[in-house]
């Protein structure tokens, strides 16, 4: 299994050169005088690692002050100081009587106008009801009876309390479904 044959980084970060020599003077002293010496592939490799460690430490710690310069600033933000107001029980007792003072006889001012809607809204109905049954009680027949033998305004009157009945029919239905929608209103308060 071989690897690939890399760049060293030496060559790729041209700005990073040889060290000097630990060796006080000529160089060429210590050198061996087998020019043709080959290094071992092992200890070639085991630089390419090395180098490729060197380089992702170098990636992770670029990453890593990437992501905690700010680090000063949201810490701050995000120390908070939680503050608690304690409020004695009689105070609370004290609010909540002036707000009902405030308020409770508004509501009853709403409350006995409704009641006296729907007081008036249910004489009405009966007043309605009353006329319908009265209007039903009649005899039909003479609804019915064939206007050949009645004079032309006997026929006029019928047709007009027929479509007065209609009216009144259909003011029942209003004033039954209002009276509806208040008892609903009612119930929900």
């Amino acid at each position: 299994m071989e690897k690939s044959h890399r760049a060293s980084r030496l060559s790729v970060h041209p700005r990073l050169g040889p060290r000097e020599s630990v060796f006080p003077g000529n160089p060429d002293l210590y050198r061996t005088v087998d020019t043709n010496a080959t290094c071992s592939p092992y200890l070639r490799e085991c630089v390419m690692a090395m180098e490729d460690c060197c380089d992702e430490a170098q990636e992770a710690q670029e990453l890593i002050r990437q992501g905690t310069y700010d680090l000063p600033r949201i810490s701050k933000v995000l120390d908070s100081d939680r503050v608690f107001l304690l409020v004695d029980e009689s105070t609370v007792r004290r609010y909540k009587a002036d707000l009902t003072d405030e308020i409770e006889p508004q509501i009853f001012e709403l409350l006995s106008r409704a009641e006296k809607g729907l007081q008036v809204l249910l004489k009405k109905e009966s007043m309605l009801q009353a006329k319908v049954e009265a209007s039903q009680s009649r005899p039909t027949s003479r609804a019915v009876a064939n206007t050949a033998g009645m004079n032309k305004l006997d026929v006029r009157r019928m047709q007009m309390l027929a479509r007065q009945k209609q009216k009144l029919e259909e003011e029942l239905a209003t004033l039954q479904a209002e009276v509806d929608a208040m008892e609903l209103n009612a119930m929900k308060k």
